[in-house]
């Protein structure tokens, strides 16, 4: 057995600690439990959230924390960064900006004008920010019977730590810390603290169902009988996958066992919370891996059963591998952290199977992307995705399949980035990257990289008047005509030309094309 070393010292910030120091000064026991002991063991630092323990009743926390709140029948209260910080005066919580990728290639923000064409597809884009999630407390807590596989019968109010702890899913989960009250007084008192520094000597690992072990060994195994643990709550099986491809941790041979045997029983879960784990999944390290273990396990006929008719389906050209192998292979390569850009990669092909024709003597999928995009829509639908994520997931699979020619013209161009959408366009191109690396081939093109520069291009077309290269005062200068309604039906004229073809919004070829429309236009000259 493989012993992992406490940490001689961990980091935290200082709001749970402050939690932590406000029931304990009341009389009550408390301590840190969960996922964020999971990670600060392994040595994390960006933690967001964090969950205590208490044996305070729920009603008695509120009283500690009046702006709390307490909306379900397990005994969790729940109170936000900016409500804490305002109750224990803290500084502030910083909330971290999303990151966004430097390379975008369609920046609506960055651009100077837009060309009129272009305006319907425009959405405002803010400056997305990570919610920060509540901070949670817990009674201590036993659960009765399970009859539904999703939620227990009844909850009980736990004596101790340890009876709280097993009843929890993962044994890297039933792990706690507690401090020293004495410590958290010294701590809290300094209001302006941000991350706390704090030795071994201050802290007590709790550990009754060797969950240390199981980090060391990087193994996912089940408190208890994991027949048992999936029974209570089938959302379990799908955690099991999701905590194995976030941590890059193997699931014990006992546990993927009952997972097996367990498997129908994810038809009693909500597709909300289906679609929760199976988001997290596709964003983690390993996506790849999950929908394979999802697949070996007997988890994805429940999940995604559209994608099962993938398998074995040849395909010429050039790939490859057959459809679900090259599918996996896209995820795997995608660039996106988006987890609806990353589903649409794993769906691009997925009308294939349905589209299969070999009577010309090789493989062919004809609108297979059209086909594909109705049950992609059908899929995001049933996971509850929303309106707009919805239509994105239609929109980045049904033209997943988009070509670039040299030869097209600006309005061509236009007319693709309207009919995707200025805010899908970096997200069809990340389906795209997936796309092609997962076919063998190489990142980019010529051609991708040249129709990239001519979209960037489209965002800074002249889209007013006065945005042309000549003026009033020039046509009357350099044609030697007087003021007049007819100088404005000109520059229309010239202007209506430079938006179809913005290259020539040059002074002297508009100068030529207003000389050519004085043969058509009732314009009467400058007099001597």
């Amino acid at each position: 057995m493989t012993e992992m070393p406490i940490p001689d010292e961990i980091l935290l910030p200082i709001e749970p600690l402050c939690i932590l120091h406000t029931l304990m000064e009341a009389g009550f026991e408390a301590a840190l439990v969960g996922g964020a002991v999971r990670d600060v063991l392994r040595g994390k630092t960006q933690i967001t959230d964090f969950d205590c323990t208490t044996n305070a009743t729920p009603e008695q926390i509120q009283k500690l924390f009046p702006e709390s709140f307490y909306e379900n029948a397990f005994g969790t209260v729940s109170i936000t960064p900016e409500e804490l910080a305002k109750q224990l005066a803290l500084r502030e919580p910083l909330t971290p900006t999303i990151a966004q990728s430097t390379d975008r290639v369609i920046d609506v923000a960055r651009a100077t004008k837009l060309h009129p064409s272009l305006l319907a597809a425009v959405e405002n884009e803010e400056t997305k920010q990570q919610q920060l999630p509540p901070f949670e407390i817990t009674t201590y807590r036993s659960d009765g019977t399970y009859n539904d596989n999703r939620r227990p019968e009844s909850v009980a109010w736990g004596s101790s730590l340890e009876d709280d702890l097993a009843r929890r899913d993962f044994t890297i989960n039933a792990l706690a810390l507690t401090f020293e009250k004495d410590f958290l007084t010294k701590i809290c008192a300094d209001k302006n603290a941000s991350v706390v520094q704090i030795k071994g000597q201050h802290f007590t690992l709790v550990d009754p169902w060797h969950g240390v072990e199981d980090l060391v060994e990087q193994r996912i195994r089940t408190v208890g009988d994991p027949n048992k643990r999936f029974a209570e709550d089938a959302l379990r099986l799908l955690r099991a996958v999701r905590f194995s491809v976030q941590l890059n941790f193997e699931i014990e041979q006992a546990t993927i066992t009952a997972l097996q045997n367990a498997a129908y029983l994810l038809q009693n879960i909500s597709q909300e919370r289906i679609r929760d784990e199976l988001c997290k999944m596709l964003v983690s390290p390993y996506p790849k891996e999950g929908i394979e273990l999802l697949d070996s396990t007997g988890l994805l006929e429940y999940i995604l059963p559209e994608i099962l008719p993938m398998q074995g389906v040849l395909q010429g050209g050039h790939h490859t591998t057959d459809v679900w192998t090259h599918s996996l292979d896209a995820l795997a390569e995608c660039p996106s952290h988006d987890p609806v850009v990353k589903l649409a990669t794993l769906l691009h092909d997925v009308g294939k199977p349905e589209t299969f024709d070999i009577s010309g003597g090789s493989p062919s999928f004809y609108n297979h992307e059209v086909v594909g995009a109705r049950t992609a829509k059908r899929i995001a639908e049933r996971l509850k995705l929303s309106k707009k994520d919805i239509d994105r997931m239609f929109i980045l699979v049904r033209y997943h399949m988009f070509h670039y020619q040299p030869d097209m013209s600006d309005a061509a161009v236009r007319r693709f980035m309207r009919k995707v959408g200025l805010a899908n366009i970096d997200d069809i191109l990340d389906v795209r990257e997936g796309d092609r690396l997962g076919s063998g081939a190489r990142k980019t093109s010529w051609r991708l990289e040249e129709f990239k520069q001519r979209m960037i291009a489209e965002l800074h077309q002249p889209f007013a008047i006065t945005d042309l290269a000549v003026d009033g005062d020039d046509l009357m200068r350099e044609l030697e005509l007087h003021p007049g309604p007819m100088i404005g039906k000109i520059l229309q004229a010239l202007f209506e030309v430079v938006l179809e073809n913005p290259e020539k919004n040059e002074k002297q070829t508009l100068l030529g094309l207003a000389r050519e429309l004085l043969a058509s236009l009732p314009i009467v000259p400058r007099p001597e």
